[in-house]
């Protein structure tokens, strides 16, 4: 191929390169309507692939539905592998199984991402990304030009949002918890209490008391937050400020806390844990990406856009990686610590005082 050939395929590719990404919430919006409709449960209810007169069949308050508009949605989703498209004879009814992806979409499945994916794709999780160029020039947080308040307070006001939130929050923390508990179960064996700071409603440290019965769990968040938490056996709800200061215990845990705030926040909070935990035996367990820009690991590519998600949504928060996470550690004082690379979005940040 000549230079002149090689050169009109390159501007091609770049043509077609930007029609993707310029149609790239065409694949966000499917996902959210498939998930929105339990398109995934009815299939998974029926234990085989099924048709689209089927799925229709089992679509909640579905009154009056147009399926050739369902085909059209299902086909993008097929071609996107987040559903399996059978054919079962020539000229017969196409019949839709499940895949991988669309197994994380089962909502009655404990492993689900469906409330996090309903959350980040609500329109007031979205409006914030399109202050991103006014927040380029002049400053400011996203989410706070979006909706005229920071997102902490506007979950206080809105309990329809902090529902949400908390439900979305809590999938994750399923999710996540689920490897951790496995993967870090030697660190917790002389943890005789531990305080999930920015707990939510108190999944997360739940998971840990249930696999360590020697653990004392205090769940800690805002008090509106901690006020909607259900009981669990082992785990008491505190309410109260990390600004201000944390309850005591052997050991402070955080689970995609730190990614939420500035350094200068990150620093408070670390200090306050210093204070709250026991200074020779004591250690703060952080669950945080560690960003690798460069990398091309399963979840590199997800991390990368996680600090864009930070713009859109919290108090100058950001993704860090391991010499930014080295800078806030040791300002907090915990200047040594290990990064423990785990089966999942983020790592885990063991960090010990001075």
């Amino acid at each position: 191929m000549g230079t002149k050939e090689a050169e009109a395929e390159l501007q091609l590719q770049g043509q077609a390169d930007i029609w993707k990404y310029m149609f790239s919430f065409a694949d966000t919006m499917a996902v959210k309507c498939a998930v929105e409709l339990r398109i995934p449960d009815i299939i998974n209810m029926h234990g085989e692939p099924i048709t689209l007169s089927q799925i229709v069949a089992g679509i909640p308050d579905a009154h009056s539905p147009d399926i050739s508009y369902l085909a059209r949605i299902m086909r993008l989703l097929v071609r996107r592998k987040i559903f399996a498209a059978h054919q079962t004879s020539e000229g017969g009814e196409t019949k839709y199984g499940l895949t991988h992806s669309s197994r994380w979409l089962l909502h009655d499945s404990k492993m689900t991402l469906a409330p996090m994916l309903i959350m980040e794709d609500h329109p007031w999780l979205m409006t914030p990304w399109h202050y991103f160029g006014q927040c380029v020039k002049e400053g400011g947080l996203a989410f706070e030009k979006a909706h005229g308040r920071m997102i902490w307070d506007y979950a206080s006001v809105n309990p329809e949002f902090n529902k949400l939130f908390n439900d979305g929050m809590a999938c994750t923390a399923n999710i996540v918890m689920n490897t951790f508990v496995s993967e870090y179960k030697d660190g917790l064996g002389s943890v005789a209490s531990l305080v999930d700071v920015g707990g939510g409603t108190g999944t997360a440290i739940a998971e840990v008391v249930k696999s360590n019965l020697h653990i004392k769990g205090i769940n800690f968040d805002l008090p509106h937050v901690v006020s909607t938490a259900p009981i669990y056996d082992g785990v008491t709800h505190v309410g109260g400020d990390m600004f201000q200061a944390i309850p005591n215990a052997d050991a402070v845990f955080m689970k995609w806390i730190m990614h939420d705030w500035d350094d200068e926040s990150c620093v408070k909070i670390l200090k306050n844990c210093q204070k709250a935990i026991p200074k020779e035996t004591g250690k703060v367990i952080i669950v945080d990406v560690v960003l690798q820009p460069e990398g091309n690991a399963i979840f590199d590519d997800t991390g990368v856009a996680f600090d864009l998600l930070m713009i859109a949504h919290v108090s100058g928060g950001k993704e860090r990686t391991e010499p930014e996470w080295k800078k806030v550690l040791e300002e907090g004082g915990f200047p040594r610590y290990n990064i423990i690379k785990i089966p999942a979005l983020p790592s885990i940040i063991e960090a010990f005082p001075k």
